[in-house]
């Protein structure tokens, strides 16, 4: 499965939020709440935002799919054109 098809794929839940719990180094997670605290913002909404980041900056640059098909058609359809532009 690619990564278009990978970041395309919906999860059943969602838009909903879903509690986990997890560990982290304790004076990171102080530095995290004085952060959070500092921007008047909830811990959720820190780690959701860095988490999407960090998501995005590994994933790379992500085409959308109607960008690609364009692509893909213009390959297909001027090919011959785009080897003699090459020359």
């Amino acid at each position: 499965m690619s990564k278009t098809e990978l970041s395309e794929e919906k999860t059943p839940f969602e838009g909903q939020r879903q509690k986990f719990a997890t560990q982290m180094d304790a004076e990171l997670l102080r530095q995290l709440r004085a952060y959070a605290k500092s921007e008047g913002r909830q811990i959720q909404s820190v780690l959701e935002e860095a988490v999407a980041k960090l998501l995005k900056d590994r994933q790379g640059y992500q085409m959308r799919p109607d960008v690609h098909s364009a692509y893909q058609e213009s390959l297909e359809r001027y090919s011959d054109l785009y080897v003699a532009l090459a020359k």
